[in-house]
């Protein structure tokens, strides 16, 4: 079999010769063996790790091969059970396939049909395994978020993404605030090997100084005050998967000369801990900083920063994807219970295709969501918008400041009555109530100005 040199086989036998030989020939065949005298030795060996297979005599002193069975597929319910038995006993051996045993072979027996049984058994772990990792990955795509875009800078990011999802390779994520690299991150582990882990994530901003070598890296009992038990940190939580460092840049210098330290040895040491520990951790670092800039302030270790920055994946801003708001509209509204039956207005999508959204689809989906939730009507236009739509566009306050004396009083004013008519849904009478001046005068400017609830 081509791939059994990760397969462990447990087995169990209390005739010493027979186990001998059977350990030699399993072991000259690649399998990694660990050998149990008897029934009960063979459950403690179970306790202690995992095994694949278990291949077992039915006759044993304390703990027989149905017993055996039995308990060890309550330790570990996935385990794969084959069963050594004399002619005399092949109906305990049929019984016993009916327990869940995968199959049983009758002594004497030749290689060929060991491993045969062997084989068999394997490869319906491996199915099982597969099976269980596109299920897993599936679930995780339905519930979490999703990467939405059909723009060019969105499909030559994706493009890369799917280039090194399943390897094990560093990516280091860069791009502002709220264009979604959690979300990256998590794709990557979804499209990969580890996809059957849970997905770890800590934001190294987010945590007070004092507390986040603790969080990366654990510690024992008595470490400092108030360590009362045993904690393992994010690298242990995150063995065999995948950790995010989001926000990596604020990452304190000490600590980096230790990040620096798993990424090229892969142990951590807890802190109070005088004995490493070894991790499998596929890293993905996220940074909404230049690191190379930072690198060159003193404030990132420049050997970190190459050892994190084996694939730079720079994720687009929504300026830079304009094209892909109405696909990320439309799957926020789907997404959306209260949005059920909900359109946009074409001038609305054009105020949004135009705005520039310093907060980027974080903005977008929260803007959605709000205007969803307060809508005057199924149907969302303008007039939907929050007054503090655009507050923080540096453009409006760049036009605001620069425009604003070229705009004459008659331009100013008319601009004034459709910002308070929008505001009160066209309500002519809270408008002229808003604008503090008599209903007749706003519906004469109205006229003058040939205004219309579609401008």
């Amino acid at each position: 079999m081509g791939n059994n040199v990760s397969m462990r086989i447990l087995l169990a036998d209390d005739d010493s010769s027979v186990r001998r030989v059977l350990e030699f020939k399993l072991k000259q065949h690649g399998y990694d063996v660990a050998a149990a005298p008897d029934g009960q030795a063979a459950l403690d060996l179970l306790a202690e790790s995992p095994y694949d297979l278990l291949l077992s005599d039915i006759r044993m002193p304390r703990v027989d091969g149905i017993e055996l069975l039995e308990r060890a597929r309550l330790i570990r319910p996935e385990l794969k059970v084959i069963l050594i038995t004399a002619h005399a006993t092949v109906s305990q051996a049929v019984q016993a396939v009916k327990l869940g045993a995968f199959d049983y072979i009758t002594k004497p027996f030749d290689d060929d049909e060991l491993f045969v049984a062997l084989e068999k058994a394997l490869q319906f772990t491996d199915l099982e395994r597969e099976n269980k990792k596109l299920r897993t990955r599936l679930q995780r795509e339905e519930r979490g978020p999703q990467l939405i875009g059909a723009s060019a800078p969105f499909k030559n990011m994706m493009a890369t993404v799917n280039k090194i999802a399943a390897t094990d390779a560093t990516v280091l994520l860069s791009g502002e605030s709220g264009t979604g690299k959690e979300v990256v991150a998590r794709t990557i582990h979804n499209l990969s090997t580890r996809c059957d882990r849970d997905f770890i994530a800590i934001n190294c901003a987010a945590i007070p100084r004092e507390l986040i070598e603790s969080e990366l890296f654990g510690h024992v009992k008595g470490a400092f005050t108030g360590a009362v038990r045993d904690k393992r940190g994010k690298f242990e939580q995150a063995d065999g998967s995948t950790l995010l460092l989001d926000e990596i840049g604020d990452l304190a210098i000490d600590l980096q000369a230790k990040l620096l330290r798993v990424l090229q040895e892969h142990v951590v040491e807890p802190i109070g801990g005088e004995k490493p520990r070894e991790v499998d951790v596929r890293l993905i670092a996220a940074t909404n900083v230049n690191l190379s800039t930072r690198v060159t302030d003193g404030a990132f270790r420049e050997d970190l920063y190459y050892r994190l920055n084996v694939v730079p994946i720079h994720i687009p801003n929504l300026r830079e994807r304009r094209d892909d708001i109405p696909l990320l509209i439309r799957e926020f509204l789907t997404k959306l219970p209260a949005a059920r039956g909900v359109s946009v207005d074409s001038k609305l999508m054009d105020t949004l295709m135009g705005h520039h959204w310093p907060g980027n689809v974080r903005e977008l989906q929260n803007l959605t969501e709000r205007m969803v939730l307060l809508r005057k009507s199924d149907r969302l236009t303008v007039r939907d918008l929050p007054d503090d739509f655009g507050l923080f566009d540096p453009r409006a306050r760049k036009h605001a400041t620069a425009g604003a004396p070229h705009m004459t009083y008659h331009d100013a004013e008319k601009q004034l009555i459709l910002e308070a008519l929008d505001k009160c849904g066209w309500n002519k009478s809270k408008a002229a109530k808003y604008l503090n001046i008599p209903r007749h005068v706003l519906l004469y400017r109205i006229k003058k100005y040939e205004l219309s609830d579609t401008h």
